[in-house]
């Protein structure tokens, strides 16, 4: 059987494409070429994500566009991903002029779905067309689903920078690299307390919406989470320019968000009868090894340094000083924003005494 080029490139080249959006824009485009009219296409993939269970690609035959959409409940396109849903159906129903006639195939039950539309409805010499390549698309896709899977399932523990270096790294114990970033650390008070005096779904409640807080604010910022530890969050912003002045002022605007944030949830606590959640936050600038430490066959991808134990002591003085928010001087000496200074202080475990600063009350 002498393949056509469109099944060869499914079959020789089509693993390799960078992403889900290039190989639906390319078979697309492929398939036009052969003589099939397509007004557009759609392909799902199952996520293995926290929030988000699918996403989906809407490719536009007219300007070659690729749009991409989540799915976050087992509504519109199904359970599994399936594009017979109504959200599927309307978009490809709009490149029809408000005619639809899909033509969706699966290369499993539960895998990856391929959906397409065109001007009119397909002649059976077309359905044949699409029913082979969709056939020989599973293989590709497979492959394309697992690394989407792998890409996800890293990002949701890792982080998507963190993910992206431990993807592309070797997995190899002491490998990584120094860079500098303005770091923050924030630790939830009396969580101690907490723990024993509510029941555990109450307690996993509070956490949950104490790292909502925090690490939401972390994210929208452009920083990103390292490492929860217990009741604190270690996160980086990194510094990726000239000057650190951006880091700095991007991980003070995240704090004033988190602050916000806190606020407005221990009102939402005050009304349930419960108590607002207290927590100390500190930011530091400086440098630190990112990249792989641990055992010779189990590693962690984390930030390690001096700068990394500095903001951890420094998060340490908000309670003896009565303070919410704590800032080295490393850090004050590189933003514009309006700091107030509290002095010198020893911090436990390092050997030069810190410069400490807090943000202006109200």
């Amino acid at each position: 059987m002498q393949l056509n080029p469109t099944l060869t490139w499914l079959v020789d080249a089509a693993s390799a494409s960078p992403g889900a959006d290039r190989f639906l824009a390319e078979l697309g485009t492929r398939l036009i070429e052969d003589g099939v009219p397509l007004a557009g296409g759609a392909l799902t993939l199952a996520v293995p994500h926290p929030i988000v269970a699918r996403r989906t690609w809407l490719w536009r035959a007219e300007n070659g566009a690729v749009i991409e959409a989540v799915g976050f409940a087992p509504a519109g396109f199904g359970a599994a991903g399936n594009l017979s849903g109504d959200a599927g159906r309307n978009w490809l129903a709009g490149l029809a002029g408000g005619a639809v006639h899909e033509h969706n195939v699966s290369p499993g039950s539960n895998g990856p779905m391929l959906g397409w539309i065109g001007p009119r409805p397909f002649t059976q010499a077309e359905s044949d067309r699409l029913r082979d390549a969709a056939r020989f698309a599973a293989a590709p896709l497979a492959a394309l689903s697992a690394r989407a899977t792998m890409t996800a399932a890293l990002e949701a523990y890792l982080g998507k920078r963190s993910a992206a270096r431990v993807l592309t790294g070797p997995l190899r114990r002491e490998v990584g690299e120094n860079i500098r970033a303005a770091l923050l650390f924030a630790d939830l008070r009396g969580f101690t307390a907490l723990s024993e005096a509510e029941p555990p779904a109450a307690v996993i409640a509070a956490l949950g919406a104490w790292f909502d807080c925090i690490a939401g604010a972390v994210h929208a910022f452009g920083g990103e989470v390292l490492k929860f530890i217990g009741d604190g969050v270690l996160a980086i912003f990194p510094v990726t320019g000239p000057s650190p002045r951006d880091a700095c002022d991007a991980a003070l605007r995240a704090v004033a968000s988190a602050q916000a944030g806190m606020a407005h949830l221990g009102d939402a606590r005050r009304e349930q009868g419960l108590q607002p959640l207290l927590f100390g936050v500190a930011l530091h600038l400086g440098e630190i090894l990112w990249g792989n430490v641990g055992a010779a066959d189990r590693l962690d991808f984390t930030a390690i340094g001096p700068a990394v134990n500095l903001v951890s002591r420094l998060e340490g003085l908000c309670r003896p000083l009565g303070r919410t928010v704590l800032i080295s001087g490393a850090l004050a000496a590189e933003t514009t924003t309006k700091l107030v200074p509290l002095g010198t202080h020893e911090l436990r475990g390092i050997a030069s005494p810190c410069a400490v600063y807090t943000v202006p009350d109200g």
